[in-house]
């Protein structure tokens, strides 16, 4: 009997990506980047890799144990040209795709999917990517199929554009391009909190401790013990009070406005900005428990305060069973830097479908279907 097809996730984070590919029951991670040890026991607590490696990329590479792999999955860090950072091009972070793709080289995959901000694609780093790919460099036996694509076409609670690209051998039949079902009747907001509770009054996350690595980290904790909210002052819930649904910063009062707000009347509209239930949520980003850097009040007008960790996991797509380790700042940086899992899970199906006899198709979302991870098809006609 054929098996699953192999994944390695590089970047892995909090396993948003991985999370979405094995929801399909086609995929079988073999190995698990990640560099921060929180995300890494997260990642540790929800799948059963073969191994989570929990410390650089190039420390792992250096070991020259990477395995062979059908499909490598993964998002380099993005900070370095992000829209929200300071957009240094010689930010070393920037360079982390190179790792990415000396992981290519050695484990041979036959697609790989590389998911950033949407700015890389414009970036002199995915220029350099492309590059790679011509004759004679490092990866040219792979074509590279470049995408934006908004999450919440592909069922997600969240407008978030993401940079995907889907790299295959040359001799292997084009990916059908992705063609988000939910273009048009969004998911949204209300849909994610419907089964939630608006009234939250615990500020900590429940006293628990684990072993991971030999090291003491806090959890695990389930994703609904993440529905906490913060200690707000009563100038906070003054401001808060003004902000109706959909509204901002701008429909405080004169009076409740902080100096810098009262001298700058232009700028984003989304800061201390209120959710709309009936639309999806902006992009959630690693402090959205904080009013200040966007719109992240709960849409509830009578609600007074931003979403809560348990929310924020919620718009990502992470099923309340997964299970969650560190502090509140590291489990929010490791949510908002999540691929959304719904957007992973349509990837994958586009990935596996590229395969064909064949595959062990397991886990709770499986349909019976057969892939194969052995031979792709033959192209059998245009995109």
């Amino acid at each position: 009997m054929a098996k699953p097809l192999r994944l390695i996730d590089l970047f892995a984070g909090a396993g948003g990506m991985t999370e979405g590919f094995e929801s399909t029951g086609k995929f079988q991670t073999i190995v698990a980047v990640e560099h921060d040890q929180h995300a890494a026991a997260t990642y540790a607590l929800n799948h059963q890799a073969e191994r989570v490696y929990d410390g650089k990329i190039e420390d792992w590479l250096d070991e020259g144990r990477v395995p062979e792999a059908d499909v490598i999955i993964g998002g380099p860090p993005c900070q370095g040209f992000s829209a929200l950072g300071k957009q240094d091009v010689l930010d070393e972070r920037n360079f982390l795709w190179r790792k990415y793709a000396e992981t290519i080289i050695a484990a041979k995959p036959k697609y790989f999917v590389l998911e950033n901000v949407r700015q890389f694609l414009k970036s002199d780093q995915y220029e350099e990517f492309e590059r790679w790919t011509l004759p004679g460099k490092p990866l040219e036996k792979y074509v590279l199929q470049p995408y934006l694509l908004n999450a919440a076409d592909f069922g997600a609670y969240q407008s978030r554009i993401r940079s995907i690209v889907i790299g295959r051998l040359r001799e292997l039949p084009e990916v059908p391009e992705p063609e988000g079902l939910y273009r048009g009747h969004h998911r949204t907001v209300g849909e994610a909190f419907a089964s939630i509770d608006a009234h939250v009054v615990e500020t900590r996350l429940p006293e628990a401790f684990f072993e991971y690595n030999g090291q003491r980290i806090p959890g695990p904790y389930s994703s609904k013990d993440l529905h906490v909210t913060r200690n707000y002052t009563q100038l906070s819930l003054s401001r808060f009070r003004e902000i109706p649904i959909g509204g901002n910063r701008f429909n405080i009062p004169a009076e409740l406005l902080a100096t810098c707000w009262k001298n700058h009347k232009t700028g984003s509209g989304d800061v201390m900005g209120r959710l709309r239930d009936d639309r999806p949520s902006v992009t959630i980003r690693t402090e959205f428990f904080k009013p200040e850097k966007g719109r992240y009040l709960h849409p509830n007008p009578e609600v007074h305060r931003a979403i809560t960790h348990y929310e924020a996991a919620k718009l990502q797509g992470f099923p309340d069973d997964y299970k969650w380790a560190g502090s509140k700042t590291s489990i929010a940086r490791q949510i908002g830097n999540a691929v959304p899992v719904q957007l992973a899970s349509h990837l994958a199906d586009l990935i596996a479908d590229q395969f064909h006899g064949e595959v062990e198709v397991s886990g709770p979302n499986s349909q019976g279907s057969a892939v194969s991870a052995s031979v792709p098809p033959a192209f059998v006609g245009p995109v």
